[in-house]
C-alpha cells in the first residue's frame, strides 16, 4: 500500500510539474556560442606570463536577444553590450594564466600585418594577470528566464551559506531525447542518497552587499592551497573607471568567506589582482589610477597587505620565471619599470617600449638571470632589439644584437630562439637566433616567397610556422624547421585560419597533449574545412576516423575519405571554461572535443567526441556542446552543459566517458560564469561562481567530489594499453606501452603515478623521415630535389673541414627515437670535399639595404652558393681605400663591419678565389648624413629673360648623396637634379616664387624664394655703423626686419615709394645690404625710356643722402645706425660665417672693381669719344656705378630740403627730351642685369 501510494504521488507530482518544466528541465542548453560557429578568439600576445604562456584571451561573440554568454569576463569600456540589429554584439576580456592551445599560441612574428599582438591603450589584461584568475563579465544583460522566478529564488536562498545537498543520477544514455525522464527521477528520490551511493557534497556562499558589481575575478591560491580570493567591481563605463570594488577572502577551499575591504583601506578602489607564478602566497593588487596610484602587497596569500604609491599608471605585469621578486611593469606612455622586491621600488628600464615586445632572460640561455629583452620604438614602422640588465639599462649598458633596424612588433623571445623581422622594398626577410647566438636568415623555399609568418610554437627545439605564401590569400601553411630555426621545409598546405577581433591570425593547429609528435589540423581542401591527424610531427597526415555509431546506437555509415569526423580546434575564450578541445599531458591519449561528421567542418549538428587510443577510433558522447575537465588527476570527466540559461547539474564519467553520472550541484539554476578548480591537486574541490539572476548577488558553490570514490587506486586497479598509428606500433621511432586506471572503478589515483609502462625503440623506416630542405615528397613518396635546389652545393658542410654530410634528400624527424640500421638509405652520408670554383658568390649588407648613416657601423654579409669554402680566399674592397681578405669564407660569417667617415657613394666589391677560379660580386653603398639646414641662395631681383643663377646650399654638406627638386611658379612638375646649383630664365615679370626640396634618405627640407623680375632696374651697395653689427643675430627674420626699416628710412627722405625699393641684407659680418630701386610699375610699359632716366635720378638722389649721412634709423634707445654707400676698397671684408658670406664677400670685391672703372670713365668719360654710342641690338648703355671714392670737395652739398620731387624730376625728365638730350645725370641708366647680388 505504501509503494502504491508512493508511486501514486510521483505520478502525480509529474503532472503537476509538468507545465513548469521548460523553466527547469531546459535550463541545461549548451554554453552560448555564436550562430556562426566559426568565430575565433583573439590571444593577446602581450599578456605572457614567464616561459611565453598567454594568460589574456579577448574574445568577441554573437548571442541573440533572447540569451547572454555565461563565461562572463573581465570587461573594459569597449567592451560593452551593444545593440546591433536585435542582436547583442559582446567583447569579453578573461584574464587568466593558463597554458594556451598550442594552435593559437600567438607569440609569433607579427609579418607584415602589424596588427598582430598588441596591448591596446585600454587594458585588456596583463601579462602575469594571477594564475587561476578569472574576470566576469555582463552580470546585468538580459536572461531568459523570468524575473519573477529569479526573485523567487534570491528571497528563498538569501543566506550566506546554504544547506549542503547530494543528488546523483547514474545513466548510461546521454541523449536528450532522455534528459526529461532522467531529470525527474532524480528530483524524485534525490533529497536522500544513501551514503554508500556516489555523491557530491556542496555548499553555497553569497557575497553580500555586491549585487551591483558587474565584474570579478576569482584566484585560488596554488596547488594544494584552501585560499580563494575573490576581486568584485563596479565598472563605469560612462566613466570608463571602476567606481566600487570589494576584496573577498576563503581560507576553507571555498566554504566561507571574508570581506577584506577594511584591510586594504575602506577609501581604497582595487582594479587588479595578480599573484607570483612562482610564490603563491605573494599577491599584488593594483588601486585604480582613476583614484590613486598604488600597488598592495601581501605575502601570507592575501591576508594583510602593504601599500605602496607608484607614479606611474600599470598597465601590464610580467614575472620572472625563477625569481619571485622580480618584476617588469609596462606603463599607459609606453614605459618599462622593473622592481625587485615585489613592487615596493620601482626603477625606469626603457621608454619607447613596444607593447607586449618585452621579456625575461630565458634561464639557462642568457648569462644573466635579470638580463631584459625589448623592442623600443624609433620610427614609423621600425624599432630596434635592445638587451641590457633590468636595474642597469642606461645607454651605456645596452646590446644591439641585431646589426640596423628591425621590423615593429616583430620580436619574440621563446626558449631557445629570438625572432625578428626586415621589411625592404615591400618583402620582408624574417630572422632567427639560436641558443643566443648571432642572427641569421630563415630559409624557406625559394618560391614560396612569403607574405606573412606567424610562429606557432617552439617546443622541442624545433620551429612551427604559419606561412602565407605568394598565392595564399586566406589561408596559410605549415612550415617546420631544423633545430636551429634556418631551415623550413612544408608540411601541410592551406590550413584554416582567420582574424581575431584585432586583426591577431588565428591558426586552426592543436597538440595534442601527452602523446609526442601528435597534432590535429583543419585544412581547405576543395572548398571544404576537414580535420587531419598526424603522429609524425607533420610528416604525414590523414583524415579522423568517424564513430560507427551515434550517442543513440544508431549507425553512422560515415566511410572514408568520402565521410570523416572533424573537430573544432579553438582556444578557449575562457581559462575556467574548457573550450571545443581538451587533452591533458597526465591522461595520453584521451582527447574530447567538439565537432561533426560529414563531409566538412560544420556549425550545425554539433556533439561531443571522445577518443581513448590517440585518435584511432572515437566515440559520441553528448549530442550538444559541453565543457568537459579532466578531475582527479585525469582519471574522471567532468560535464558541464554549455548553456547561456541558468543550469543547476553536472556530469562526471569514471570509464573515459562510457557511462555518466549526473549530479544536481544547486537548488536553484545558476548562471554560471566559470568554473575554478586544481586540477593536479589532491582536495577534490570544484568552484562554480555565478548567479541565480541578474539582480543577485555573486554565489559561489563549493562542490566536494571526494564522494564519489571508494578508496585510492591499487596496482590491481591499472591496466595497460599500446600507443599505434592504425595498427602500427612503431610511433616516433618507438614502441610504447601506457598504464590507465580500468575503465569503471571508483578508486581515485595517485597523482604521481607512471603513465608511460615501457619504451622500446624501432627500426628506422622512411617514415621516421621527412623530406630536407630543398627536396620535395613525390608522389611515390619519395624525396627528389627541387626544380631550383642544387643539391652538390655544399659550400656550408665544407667550411670548416675537409669532408661533409651530404644529404640524401632525407632528414630525421626531430624528437623521432628510431634506431638506424647499418645500413641505412635516408641518412645523411659524409663525403670528401671536392675543390671547385666558387660560383654564386653575393654581397650585401646584413639588413639588406644600399644606405647608411656617416660613423656609422656597416656589416656587409658574403655568401658562397657552390665552391670549396675552406680553400677560397676572400677579399673585401670597401672603395674608401680600404681592402680586407680572408684566408677562408669561414672566417666572415659573422659579417665584416666597416665604419665610413665621410658622405659620398662608394662601389664595394667582394672577389672570392680559389686554384679552381674566381667570382666577384659588386654593390653601390650610399653614406649619408641627416640634412639638418637648407637655404635657398638666390638674385632677390631678376632681368627677364635673363638666366639667373639659383644655388641650394645645405648643410652639412654632401657629396653626391642628395636629390634636389626644384618648382618654379605654379608648376606641377619639379625639374630634378643631382646638382645643388641650377640656372634659370624668367619669362614673366612680377614676382615669381621659387621653391626648392632637398631629399636625403627619408629626410625631405625645404626652402622658397620670391623673385622679383623686372624689365630693369638700379641697385646700390649699403653699409652700416659699426654698433649695427654688435647687435647682429644673423638670422633671416632679424635681416628681414633691419631692410624693412632701412627701406621706410630711404623713402621718408626721398619721398620715392616704398613699392619701388628693397633692401636686402647679406648674411654675416659686417653688416652690409642691397638697395634695389624698381620702376614705378604705373608707369606705362611704352614710356620705358623715361622710366629708365627716373631711375638713374632716384639712384643719385640716394647717392647723395647717402654720403651726407642723412639716412639713419634708431635700432635702440641712444643707438642711431647710419648708413652709408659702401666704401670701395681692396681690403678683404670680415666675415664670421665662412659659410654663407664668401660669396658675398667675392661679390663685394667685384663691384669694387666695377666701381673704379665706373669712377674712371664719370671722370674721363668727355675724352673718350665712344662713351655714348648705343649697342645695335639692345639700344641700351653699358652699366655704371657711382662711387663715392675720390669724389672732390668742391661737388656741392645737397639737403634734404633741397632734393628735387619725383615729379620736378619727371618734369625735367620731359624738358630734357624736348631739346633733344639729356642730362648728365641721366647717363647711367642700367639695362642688363646687375652681377648676381645673392641673398644667401
Amino acid at each position: 500500500m505504501v509503494v502504491k501510494s508512493f508511486w501514486s504521488f510521483f505520478l502525480l507530482a509529474c503532472v503537476l510539474l509538468y507545465p513548469f518544466y521548460p523553466k527547469f528541465g531546459e535550463a541545461e542548453i549548451s554554453f552560448t556560442r555564436s550562430i556562426d560557429r566559426f568565430y575565433h578568439l583573439e590571444v593577446t600576445p602581450s599578456e605572457i606570463s614567464m616561459t611565453g604562456k598567454l594568460t589574456g584571451i579577448k574574445v568577441k561573440q554573437k548571442v541573440d536577444g533572447s540569451s547572454e554568454v555565461l563565461t562572463r569576463l573581465e570587461m573594459e569600456p569597449a567592451a560593452a553590450l551593444k545593440a546591433i540589429n536585435g542582436d547583442q554584439e559582446k567583447n569579453e576580456t578573461i584574464t587568466g594564466n593558463k597554458t594556451p592551445l598550442k594552435a593559437k599560441n600567438n607569440n609569433g612574428l607579427k609579418i607584415p600585418d602589424k596588427k598582430y599582438g598588441n596591448i591596446s591603450e585600454e587594458r585588456r589584461g596583463a601579462y602575469a594577470m594571477p594564475e587561476r584568475t578569472v574576470s566576469v563579465m555582463g552580470k546585468k544583460g538580459k536572461r531568459s528566464v523570468g524575473a519573477s522566478y529569479n526573485e523567487n529564488v534570491d528571497r528563498s536562498i538569501s543566506g550566506e551559506m546554504q544547506s549542503s545537498e547530494r543528488f546523483v543520477e547514474t545513466v548510461q544514455g546521454v541523449s536528450n531525447s532522455k534528459a526529461e525522464y532522467r531529470r525527474t527521477g532524480e528530483d524524485a528520490r534525490g533529497s536522500n542518497p544513501r551514503q554508500s551511493e556516489p555523491h557530491l557534497d556542496t555548499s553555497t556562499f553569497a557575497l553580500s552587499g555586491d549585487s551591483a558589481h558587474n565584474q570579478a575575478m576569482v584566484h585560488w591560491s596554488g596547488h594544494n592551497s584552501s585560499v580563494i580570493l575573490i576581486l568584485t567591481k563596479l565598472y563605469d563605463f560612462n566613466l570608463g573607471a571602476v567606481t566600487e570594488s570589494s576584496l573577498w577572502r576563503s581560507a576553507d577551499y571555498g566554504s566561507t568567506y571574508t570581506k577584506l575591504n577594511d584591510k586594504v583601506g575602506s577609501r581604497t578602489v582595487l582594479s587588479y589582482l595578480y599573484v607570483c607564478p612562482t610564490n603563491k602566497q605573494k599577491i599584488m593588487v593594483l588601486s585604480d589610477p582613476e583614484v590613486e596610484s598604488a600597488v598592495l602587497i601581501s605575502s601570507d596569500e592575501g591576508a594583510s597587505y602593504e601599500k605602496y604609491p607608484i607614479n606611474f599608471n600599470i598597465l601590464s605585469l610580467l614575472f620572472h620565471p625563477a625569481q619571485e621578486n622580480w618584476i617588469l611593469a609596462y606603463s599607459h606612455d609606453n614605459k618599462l619599470y622593473s622592481s625587485m622586491d615585489f613592487g615596493r621600488k620601482w626603477q625606469f628600464v626603457h621608454d619607447n617600449v613596444m607593447p607586449g615586445r618585452f621579456y625575461w632572460a630565458v634561464m639557462g640561455l642568457d648569462r644573466e638571470s635579470d638580463v631584459v629583452h625589448i623592442e623600443t620604438r624609433i620610427a614609423k614602422g621600425r624599432a630596434l632589439y635592445v638587451k641590457c640588465r633590468a636595474q642597469r639599462c642606461t645607454e651605456g649598458n645596452r646590446q644591439y644584437l641585431f646589426p640596423g633596424h628591425v621590423d615593429t612588433n616583430s620580436l619574440v623571445v621563446q626558449d631557445e630562439y629570438v625572432f625578428t623581422q626586415v621589411t625592404k622594398s615591400g618583402r620582408a626577410s624574417y630572422f632567427v637566433s639560436y641558443m643566443r647566438e648571432s642572427f641569421k636568415q630563415m630559409e624557406l623555399p625559394k618560391y614560396c616567397l612569403p607574405k606573412d609568418m606567424h610562429i606557432i610554437s617552439t617546443y622541442e627545439k624545433q620551429v612551427f610556422a604559419a606561412v602565407q605564401e605568394w598565392n595564399q590569400n586566406n589561408t596559410y601553411s605549415l612550415y617546420i624547421s631544423d633545430s636551429p630555426g634556418v631551415y623550413f621545409i612544408l608540411s601541410l598546405e592551406n590550413l584554416r585560419t582567420s582574424r581575431g577581433p584585432a586583426g591577431n591570425l588565428l591558426v586552426d593547429f592543436y597538440k595534442v597533449e601527452g602523446i609526442n609528435g601528435m597534432y590535429l589540423a583543419n585544412k581547405l581542401v576543395d572548398n571544404h574545412i576537414k580535420t587531419y591527424i598526424t603522429y609524425n610531427k607533420g610528416q604525414t597526415w590523414a583524415l579522423l576516423p568517424a564513430p560507427a555509431t551515434d550517442v543513440a546506437g544508431n549507425n553512422l555509415h560515415c566511410i572514408l575519405p568520402f565521410c570523416s569526423l572533424h573537430l573544432h580546434l579553438e582556444m578557449s575564450e575562457n581559462p575556467y571554461t574548457s573550450g571545443p578541445i581538451t587533452s591533458k599531458k597526465s591522461v595520453p591519449g584521451i582527447i574530447v572535443a567538439t565537432g561533426n561528421i560529414g563531409t566538412e567542418l560544420s556549425s550545425a549538428n554539433l556533439g561531443m567526441f571522445i577518443t581513448s587510443d590517440a585518435g584511432n577510433s572515437w566515440r559520441q558522447i553528448f549530442d550538444e556542446e559541453y565543457n568537459i575537465w579532466f578531475l582527479d588527476n585525469g582519471g574522471a570527466l567532468l560535464a558541464v552543459q554549455h548553456a547561456a540559461t541558468p543550469i543547476r547539474h553536472l556530469w562526471i564519467s569514471l570509464d573515459e566517458g562510457k557511462k555518466w553520472d549526473r549530479h544536481s550541484f544547486s537548488l536553484a539554476p545558476l548562471y554560471v560564469d566559470g568554473v575554478l578548480m586544481e586540477p593536479e591537486s589532491d582536495n577534490h574541490i570544484i568552484t562554480f561562481f555565478g548567479h541565480f539572476s541578474h539582480r543577485s548577488e555573486w554565489q559561489l558553490i563549493k562542490i566536494d567530489y571526494k564522494g564519489i570514490f571508494s578508496r585510492r587506486c591499487m596496482d590491481g586497479d591499472y591496466q595497460t594499453w599500446y600507443l599505434h598509428n592504425k595498427g602500427e606500433l612503431c610511433v616516433m621511432g618507438e614502441k610504447q606501452i601506457y598504464m590507465k586506471r580500468r575503465p569503471g572503478n571508483r578508486c581515485m589515483l595517485a597523482q604521481d603515478y607512471s603513465r608511460i609502462y615501457s619504451s622500446e625503440p624501432c627500426l628506422c623506416t622512411s617514415y621516421d623521415f621527412e623530406c630536407d630542405y630543398g627536396w620535395e615528397r613525390q608522389t611515390d613518396g619519395k624525396c627528389s630535389p627541387a626544380f631550383w635546389f642544387n643539391p652538390n652545393g655544399a659550400t656550408k658542410s665544407c667550411s670548416t673541414s675537409q669532408s661533409f654530410l651530404n644529404s640524401t634528400g632525407y632528414r630525421r624527424v626531430l624528437s623521432n627515437n628510431c634506431k638506424e640500421r647499418q645500413r641505412n638509405t635516408y641518412s645523411p652520408k659524409r663525403e670528401a670535399c671536392r675543390p671547385r670554383a666558387p660560383r654564386g658568390l653575393r654581397l650585401s649588407t646584413s639588413h639588406g639595404e644600399f644606405s647608411a648613416a656617416v660613423g656609422s657601423n656597416v656589416t656587409f654579409m658574403i655568401y658562397l652558393a657552390d665552391g670549396d669554402s675552406l680553400s677560397t680566399s676572400i677579399q673585401l674592397d670597401f672603395g674608401d681605400g680600404i681592402k680586407i681578405a680572408y684566408s677562408n669564407l669561414s672566417r666572415t660569417d659573422d659579417g665584416i663591419k666597416h665604419i665610413y667617415r665621410t658622405t659620398g657613394i662608394y662601389r664595394v666589391t667582394a672577389f672570392a678565389e680559389n686554384s679552381q677560379g674566381s667570382d666577384s660580386s659588386t654593390l653601390f653603398l650610399h653614406i649619408t648624413s641627416p640634412v639638418e639646414h637648407v637655404y635657398l641662395s638666390a638674385p632677390i631681383v631678376a632681368i627677364r629673360g635673363k638666366a639667373a643663377n639659383l644655388t641650394a646650399v645645405v648643410w652639412p654638406s654632401h657629396t653626391r648623396t642628395l636629390t634636389f627638386f626644384w618648382w618654379f611658379n605654379n608648376s606641377s612638375e619639379p625639374i630634378i637634379t643631382l646638382d645643388g646649383s641650377i640656372s634659370h630664365t624668367f619669362h614673366n615679370e612680377g614676382n615669381n616664387k621659387v621653391t626648392v626640396q632637398v631629399a636625403c634618405g627619408g629626410t625631405v627640407m625645404q626652402d622658397a624664394k620670391v623673385i622679383i623680375v623686372k624689365e630693369f632696374f638700379r641697385s646700390l651697395l649699403l653699409s652700416f655703423s659699426p654698433a649695427l653689427d654688435e647687435h647682429n643675430p644673423d638670422i633671416p627674420e632679424w635681416r628681414e626686419d633691419i631692410g624693412r626699416v632701412v627701406r621706410t628710412a630711404l623713402s621718408q627722405v626721398s619721398g620715392v615709394a616704398e613699392e619701388q625699393l628693397m633692401v636686402s641684407l647679406y648674411p654675416g659680418l659686417p653688416t652690409t645690404a642691397e638697395l634695389f630701386i624698381l620702376p614705378d610699375k604705373h608707369t606705362p610699359s611704352e614710356h620705358k625710356r623715361r622710366n629708365e632716366e627716373a631711375l638713374g635720378t632716384i639712384s643719385d638722389i640716394f647717392v647723395t643722402a647717402l654720403n651726407q649721412g642723412l639716412i639713419r634709423f634708431e635700432l635702440k634707445p641712444d643707438i642711431h645706425i647710419i648708413v652709408y654707400m659702401t666704401q670701395q676698397t681692396l681690403a678683404p671684408l670680415v666675415d664670421s660665417n665662412s659659410i654663407h658670406s664668401g660669396s658675398a664677400m667675392l661679390m663685394l670685391l667685384s663691384v669694387v672693381f666695377v666701381g673704379l672703372a665706373a669712377f674712371f670713365i664719370y671722370k674721363f668719360k668727355r675724352k673718350i669719344p665712344w662713351i655714348h654710342v648705343q649697342t645695335e641690338d639692345s639700344h641700351e648703355k653699358e652699366p655704371e656705378v657711382i662711387s663715392t671714392v675720390g669724389q672732390n670737395n668742391t661737388m656741392s652739398k645737397v639737403k634734404l630740403s633741397e632734393f628735387p620731387s619725383q615729379k620736378e624730376l619727371m618734369e625735367k625728365e620731359l624738358e630734357g627730351r624736348s631739346r633733344g638730350g639729356f642730362g648728365r645725370n641721366m647717363e647711367r641708366i642700367v639695362t642688363r642685369e646687375f652681377p648676381n647680388c645673392t641673398n644667401v
